[in-house]
């Protein structure tokens, strides 16, 4: 079974009594598990899933397909502090969406998520700026070879060039900091 630290990316019901849960590994990348029974009253993993917080996980990898069976988890980081601020749950929901964007399910993506865990934790005590979006879409680019410090072109226009896109949380956001 494999055992990952792992940042949890969102979830939503798969059954009355089970969730969908994805998360950001480094060694294991973008996965998804199911969360059986987590719904129920009194369940082992009652508190232990919500946006943002990081844990220690292990699952029951998928015989066929990628929903995974989640069997433990272990909070690290509930990341108190960001949930209580809307501005710092829209920055964090942008750069979810924005890895879970450019990165493939299931390869490491050390630098990625070590890059989403300083923001996260970064937006825990601060509010968020212009001047953090920005560097947070710099590194990405540039971790993915898109962008330098030679290249003119802002680093989310290199992104928005590739992937065709940039997740809507990036203008909600980027008109409440205006």
């Amino acid at each position: 079974m494999p055992k990952t630290s792992a940042i949890l990316l969102r979830k939503f019901p798969l059954t009355d009594t089970s969730l969908i849960v994805h998360w950001c590994s480094p060694e294991q990348g973008l996965i998804k598990t199911a969360a059986k029974g987590a719904r129920r009253p009194g369940s082992a993993m009652a508190g232990q899933l919500d946006l943002f917080y990081e844990a220690e996980i292990e699952y029951v990898s998928a015989k066929r397909g990628d929903l995974h069976t989640l069997r433990e988890v272990a909070v690290t980081n509930y990341r108190h502090g960001l949930q209580n601020h809307f501005l710092r749950v829209l920055a964090a929901a942008y750069f979810v969406k924005l890895v879970e964007m450019v990165a493939e399910r299931e390869t490491p993506i050390a630098g990625l998520h070590d890059l989403l865990e300083r923001a996260l934790n970064w937006l825990c005590g601060s509010d968020p700026t212009i001047k953090a979006v920005e560097h947070f879409e710099k590194e990405t680019a540039r971790q993915l070879g898109l962008w330098s410090a030679t290249n003119h072109t802002p680093p989310v226009e290199a992104l928005r060039e590739v992937y065709h896109q940039i997740p809507e949380q990036r203008r909600q956001l980027w008109d409440r900091l205006k």
